[in-house]
């Protein structure tokens, strides 16, 4: 082994050791290893390990050298710092936890590299950096401002070892003075290391004395906090002021803090918002605020919040609309069969956006808001869906069922604990663009209680003229909503308050007839489940009559859900036989309508007019239902008594006022009729509506319940599958009513073969498709004397001639 000509007197034998050229390095993780100081130092790692056997089964030298990164398990020679330590290696302890314990004596600073190895653990050439004892009147005089420091220190900080400040007062030699302060003083690793770097006594003292004065500087701030705040702090208060002392040690040392970091990210993320000019005013005034308000204080989150929400929401970030009236129209097609007036004005409305923006560069959806008004399962919710893939733009939906609470639509004021936008808001904000297309679904499902009205709310949300400022309470702040395309679903208009119902254009969604749900499923339905399942194609095909099984005997509603959830019944049973090979119900791909019955069970539904009308007093009316078109029996009879009517079958204030001037037109006619007049004061009169856990009201079964009534006291029966409806007066004029074609729809599906309808309600006919009046005969009534010429069976001789006809 060569060595170097340099020598070093060893500080503890007093005897010349001569230095290597090439030792075995040890990198260290929290300490630096001076000349002249004696350290033990606790080895675990493996390659350090194989360093100090081999330096103290060899020539007893170590190079230490402190890494870089203290978290860094495996380290390489760029992870060391440039200066390091040769040390003398003076004992080796083996400890329990498989570690070792080697205590070493620092010789000389020294660079090392080249590295001649790095495993099993690194070994290199060193080059010895001697310290020159240069002592001059500058540096006598370094020393001595050292030594004042060192006083002021060992006043200001708690424990201070006496023993240091003697050892320190009768050093001579600066260097020595330097690594024995650096050593045993609370330094940072990286201040250690960097009077370590200092290639000259003048500059080691220099850096030790900068070192020295900020710690006193820290030290005496703390102290100067601590007596500021330690009269206005309790025991609980016991966190806030550590918060506070760490705060105004970190502002004295320029170090940016975690709060200032927050604060600079919020800025950053305000600025990058590009908020309304309202908007971004207040965000400033919030961010002052916040700036003064200390970590730990129980505004601090509250504001904070407020302003991640502000700078969260969408002020100037939207979708390009892709918009082409060809494209819309293939969209609508692709996802809906028929309903060619609904597609028809939602095209004319997005026409409309289209010329707008192109001719007069309006981006804003201008214009009453669309509100689709139908049974469940017509496809209100997809038509919204459809309209935002048209128009290329993102789709929400919020459900307004059961929604109570006004601040469910304008938010919490930030006054409240745990304040929160409303959801308008929250949903925009979770879209992350200004103008989706916003589907308020349920609309007349809106409740009211001690807390609001949401549907009063909905007003500015929805009025064009209004929401181009809609100012939810939590931001307190306007927000544009005019680029939201609003559009709402209900299952009826008449719960919807009427301010709320004029600011919306209501596209009316009927229920299909058994062909249009033939249709859909074969399009749409069918083809979704049989995916679903996992079927191919091939492996499942339903005929007409299998399709209309289900419709007819296992559904009942004016859409198709309960179609789909049957339709995928029939395709879980089928995947089951493809999986088992079993034949169930038959087997084989084809499903037709004998196999329906295997495989659903026992029809559930089955016609209720298929009974015949065998005696008198019994009608057939026509109801409109959330769920779409129904019939209704009415059965009247009598009874000994004084002219009293009795009503039952859950009936609404409405339908109970409609049987009473059903009663008194009957009564009023008792000599057309060919029955005497005391027959409405000796006999009481009771009007039931089967299905008596249903809730019912309206006036349209007015006509029916002064037919069965007519019925009764003449004993005639009514025609065979006939049904009517019809608002009446007491002088017999029979009014227009609403939901003709689900009314005609239910007709058809309860096998009606001729309704009677009020002749005001002719032109909603025009709606109705062609198929549901193929077979059935229309008669359209003016007053009641042409609806009971129509209705009972022998007719009714006693009606004047008035003008009627039927279609």
């Amino acid at each position: 082994m060569s060595f170097r000509a340099g020598r070093r007197a060893n500080r503890l034998q007093g005897v010349e050791e001569a230095i290597p050229e090439t030792v075995p390095i040890l990198p260290v993780r929290d300490m630096v290893v001076f000349p002249g100081v004696v350290v033990a130092i606790t080895v675990g790692r493996e390659g350090s390990m194989r360093a100090v056997r081999e330096a103290s089964g060899g020539s007893q030298f170590l190079g230490v050298v402190t890494q870089r990164n203290l978290e860094q398990e495996a380290v390489g020679p760029e992870d060391l710092y440039d200066i390091g330590t040769v040390c003398k290696v003076h004992h080796v302890l083996q400890l329990p936890n498989e570690s070792v314990k080697v205590m070493v004596q620092g010789l000389e600073r020294m660079v090392p590299g080249p590295y001649l190895r790095t495993d099993p653990y690194m070994q290199a050439i060193v080059t010895v950096l001697p310290d020159l004892a240069d002592r001059d009147s500058e540096i006598e005089a370094m020393m001595h401002g050292i030594t004042r420091q060192l006083r002021r220190y060992s006043e200001v900080v708690q424990g201070f070892p006496e023993e240091l400040l003697t050892v320190a007062l009768n050093v001579e030699d600066p260097n020595k003075l330097a690594y024995l302060l650096a050593f045993n003083l609370h330094f940072k690793l990286h201040e250690r290391q960097a009077v370590l770097d200092a290639s000259t006594a003048r500059d080691r003292l220099k850096r030790l004395s900068n070192i020295l004065e900020r710690e006193i500087d820290i030290h005496e701030l703390s102290q100067k906090i601590h007596a500021e705040v330690a009269g206005t702090v309790g025991k609980t208060q016991r966190e806030y002021y550590l918060r506070e002392q760490l705060r105004a040690i970190q502002k004295e040392l320029g170090e940016l803090d975690e709060h200032a970091a927050d604060l600079a990210d919020l800025r950053k993320a305000v600025a990058d918002a590009h908020m309304s000019a309202e908007a971004l005013k207040e965000a400033e005034r919030e961010l002052a605020r916040l700036e003064k308000l200390p970590a730990g204080s129980p505004e601090h989150p509250v504001v904070r919040t407020y302003l991640e929400t502000l700078a969260a929401l969408p002020w100037d970030k939207a979708t390009q609309d892709e918009l082409d009236i060809g494209r819309a129209r293939h969209v609508l097609d692709q996802d809906h069969y028929d309903i060619e007036p609904i597609k028809k004005r939602i095209l004319e409305y997005l026409a409309v956006y289209q010329l707008r923006r192109e001719r007069q560069a309006e981006a804003a959806l201008r214009g009453p808001l669309l509100c689709f008004v139908g049974p469940p399962g017509v496809g209100k919710t997809s038509l919204g869906q459809s309209i935002a893939r048209a128009l290329g733009r993102r789709f929400i939906r919020m459900s307004l069922g059961g929604m109570r609470d006004e601040a469910e639509i304008r938010g919490h004021r930030r006054t409240y604990v745990g304040a929160m936008p409303g959801r308008i808001i929250r949903m925009l904000q979770r879209a992350e663009v200004r103008n989706p297309v916003f589907m308020l679904d349920e609309i007349d499902k809106v409740g009211a209680d001690f807390r609001g009205d949401p549907a009063a709310a909905l007003l500015e949300v929805l009025d064009p003229e209004q929401n181009r400022e809609f100012r939810d309470h939590y931001l307190d702040v306007a927000f544009d909503l005019s680029r939201v395309l609003f559009i709402a679903t209900a299952n009826l208009l008449d719960p919807v308050i009427p301010a709320l119902r004029d600011r919306m254009e209501v596209i009316q969604l009927s229920g299909y007839t058994t062909e249009e749900k033939i249709q859909i499923a074969r399009g749409f339905l069918i083809p979704r489940q049989t995916r679903d399942c996992g079927l191919e194609p091939a492996e499942v095909a339903f005929s007409d009559d299998a399709l209309s099984t289900i419709i007819a005997g296992y559904t009942r509603e004016a859409g198709v859900r309960n179609l789909e959830r049957e339709i995928n019944a029939v395709c879980r049973k089928r995947a089951a036989e493809v999986l088992t090979g079993e034949a169930a119900g038959g087997g084989g791909a084809e499903i037709d309508a004998p196999k329906i019955r295997g495989l659903l069970g026992p029809p559930r539904f089955f016609p209720e007019s298929a009974e015949r009308i065998e005696v008198p007093g019994i009608a057939v009316g026509l109801a409109w239902t959330e769920h779409g078109g129904d019939i209704l029996f009415i059965e009247a009879t009598s009874s000994a008594g004084t002219g009293q009517l009795r009503l039952t079958g859950h009936l609404g204030e409405v339908m109970k006022e409609s049987a009473q001037a059903a009663l008194s037109y009957v009564a009023s006619k008792a000599e057309d009729l060919g029955v005497a007049p005391t027959v409405f004061k000796e006999r009481d009169f009771h009007v039931h509506v089967p299905a008596g856990a249903i809730p019912k009201d309206g006036p349209s079964a007015g006509i029916a319940i002064a037919t069965a009534l007519a019925s009764l006291v003449t004993g005639r029966k009514l025609r065979e599958r006939l049904a009517m409806t019809g608002e009446i007066t007491l002088r017999g004029h029979i009014l227009r009513v609403g939901g003709i074609k689900e009314k005609v729809l239910a007709a058809r599906r309860a096998g009606i073969s001729t309704v009677i309808l009020p002749r005001h309600n002719e032109g909603d006919l025009e709606e109705v498709p062609a198929e549901l009046l193929r077979d059935m005969k229309v008669a359209l009534a003016e007053t009641m004397d042409q609806a009971l010429s129509q209705a009972l069976e022998a007719g009714y001789t006693g009606a004047r001639k008035r003008r009627g006809s039927s279609s």
